[in-house]
């Protein structure tokens, strides 16, 4: 039996709100990845999505719970040593690509900080590799030598991709990583990694609000609200049949073609959901 890419198991989480109080940002979520798969994690902004992200990549540590990757338990407080070994078998690409990038420097130099933790290679061999992985995500390789301001917001989150490829990982997590991005380009960027899962072998955490978008890409979604998973299944079981009522509300204000929600639906389902 193949061992899946990630397991969460009763991930609790939390924050200080005040003195003596403190905000639930997961509570005893668990889920699985199997290898190969892109599971889409749905949620308004607060209901948890981005905290499950950033403590399976290890950049947040859970009050409770575990986390494996690739059949590796994610160690909470990893050494240096660990983190590195953990980044060769998970990355991530966030929403904004400008975090990344030096805006003094040319976009390569990203890449190539990659390149040189995880990769034995020579400056030229790094070089070459910087090039090879422009061009894997549809960059011409004379936008390497570019600053960030000369390229456009969907050049930029390739080259975040390219960054997230440098460490040859086997998992990707992908927070709001299209939300940025105008209709027509958040498509390309989202065929470009439906490319690379099939050629590259990867497995996608894909962390989004937009349901919309959910459909192009993720095999499976699971629904989150107020740190809890409220629905999970199949992307065309989710979203052609949703059983959770808050689900059903987050289709109804999901704009689509040819689609109008019933008068009183909305508030309906709002209802519904506070009952």
């Amino acid at each position: 039996m193949t061992t899946p890419a990630i397991i969460v198991t009763s991930l609790t989480k939390t924050f200080p709100t005040g003195p003596k109080k403190r905000m639930t940002a997961l509570d005893a979520v668990s889920l699985t990845i199997d290898k190969g798969s892109c599971l889409a994690v749905v949620g308004e902004s607060g209901s948890g999505k981005t905290t499950l992200a950033r403590i399976i990549v290890g950049l947040e540590t859970p009050d409770s719970g575990e986390v494996s990757v690739n059949g590796e338990p994610v160690a909470p407080r990893a050494n240096r040593k660990e983190l590195r070994r953990r980044a060769r078998d998970i990355q991530m690409v966030f929403q904004d690509p400008q975090s990344s990038l030096n805006r003094r420097l040319p976009v390569r130099v990203a890449v190539d900080e990659v390149l040189r933790a995880h990769a034995d290679l020579s400056g030229p061999a790094r070089r070459e590799r910087c090039a090879e992985l422009f061009t894997l995500v549809g960059l011409e390789t004379r936008f390497m030598d570019a600053l960030p301001s000369e390229l456009s917001g969907g050049q930029k989150q390739r080259v975040a991709i390219a960054r997230a490829l440098a460490a040859n990982p086997s998992v990707i997590v992908l927070d709001e990583s299209v939300a940025a991005l105008d209709v027509t380009v958040q498509a390309q960027i989202l065929e470009l990694l439906a490319e690379l899962r099939v050629s590259q072998g990867l497995t996608y955490l894909f962390i989004t609000h937009d349901l919309s978008v959910v459909q192009m890409i993720a095999d499976q979604v699971v629904v989150m609200r107020k740190g809890t998973i409220v629905e999970r299944g199949t992307t065309t079981e989710v979203l052609t049949a949703p059983q959770h009522p808050y689900t059903r509300l987050l289709l109804a204000c999901a704009p689509r073609p040819g689609w109008k929600p019933q008068r009183g639906m909305i508030a309906k389902l709002r209802e519904e959901i506070a009952s």
